[in-house]
């Protein structure tokens, strides 16, 4: 139900291939929570059809905005703004979302909010802890993308480095391609690797110039692949368990490593994390470790709030909601938006 003081925000996010809806309360009250996913079909193509995720994303999201309202126990006059994520993604997948939020926006009279998809990731940890808040330092790993940020405010970020070519996500996803375990890469590398050694095969570490917070994951893809090559050549037997224990504690090193020197150098104590990449099981540890070690606090969201969802969405279109930021009916696609950029 809904108070008079309560503000809810219909969520809607598409930016790749989950279709996804979602009404929260504040900012961080989940009500309801609807995803439609499409790895099963894109499974069968080694990865997302940008083509086909636009097409289902069409067929879907009329269904899901309907269950999200219904599960949330409201109506569409309670909803006081729809959030839409307008970009970083997939094009074709944005603008199926970005246009039904804008004709739901105009049928119903509510303002619009575009939200920007990795500004929702991070405000998936107001959801986790409904006392989180900045600043902090916040690492976000996803499919597209490998952010270390120092949150200053709930609308304000300082982007202290970023992946210089492949994001961790998208390496998980080649290796595990390159190994025979398929799409999506993440879980399954995740998976194998507790069957593996991870002392096995020394891969390399790229931490790049002293002090520098960016990430560097192509050469590390590129040793996995050499090494694949050349055991093949060599007729040697190759443990794909091992491969991939060794590949993701390489990749786990730096991303923890670079995020605890980052906390070091803002002089924060908390660290939160978010994005798919986050809800893999051997970096949750491994940074819980290292936060334990130096005395400052983890925040990672649940696992459904880590992978794209709508909630995120939604949260983070409260905070953009409250401080008086409104979208036009020509709000459009940006698939190459920057944090920060409006």
């Amino acid at each position: 139900m809904k108070d008079n003081n309560d503000i809810l925000i219909l969520g809607i996010e598409s930016s790749c291939d989950e279709t996804a809806a979602s009404v929260v309360k504040n900012g961080r009250y989940v009500m309801s929570n609807i995803i439609s996913s499409q790895i099963a079909i894109h499974t069968e193509y080694g990865g997302v059809v940008p083509e086909i995720a636009s097409r289902k994303h069409i067929e879907n999201i009329d269904y899901v905005i309907d269950e999200a309202v219904k599960g949330a126990g409201v109506t569409f006059d309670d909803i006081d703004a729809i959030a839409v994520t307008y970009g970083p993604g997939l094009v074709g997948a944005l603008l199926v979302g970005v246009s039904e939020a804008k004709a739901l926006a105009y049928a119903l009279n509510k303002p619009l909010v575009g939200v920007n998809h990795i500004e929702g990731h991070i405000c998936a940890n107001y959801i986790h802890d409904i006392n989180f808040e900045p600043p902090y330092v916040a690492l976000v790993v996803s499919g597209g993308h490998s952010h270390l940020l120092y949150v200053k405010d709930y609308d304000s970020f300082e982007i202290l480095g970023r992946t210089r070519d492949d994001a961790a996500g998208e390496a998980y996803d080649k290796v595990a391609r390159s190994i025979g375990m398929g799409y999506p890469g993440g879980p399954k590398i995740d998976a194998a690797a507790q069957k593996g050694n991870a002392e096995a095969i020394e891969f390399p570490r790229v931490f790049l110039e002293e002090n520098s917070f960016d990430f560097s994951f192509s050469g590390l893809k590129s040793a996995v692949l050499n090494y694949l090559n050349k055991m093949k050549m060599t007729n040697n037997e190759i443990n794909p368990y091992d491969v991939a224990a060794s590949f993701q504690k390489a990749v786990i090193e730096v991303l923890t490593q670079k995020t605890i020197a980052a906390a070091k150098f803002k002089g924060v104590k908390k660290v939160a994390m978010a994005g798919g990449v986050s809800s893999n099981s051997a970096l949750r540890k491994e940074m819980k470790r290292l936060c334990d070690e130096n005395e400052f606090s983890l925040n990672v969201p649940a696992p459904v709030f880590c992978t794209d969802n709508a909630a995120m969405i939604a949260s983070a279109g409260y905070y953009e909601y409250i401080k008086g930021a409104r979208s036009g009916l020509d709000l459009n696609a940006n698939p190459n938006l920057k944090l920060g950029e409006r």
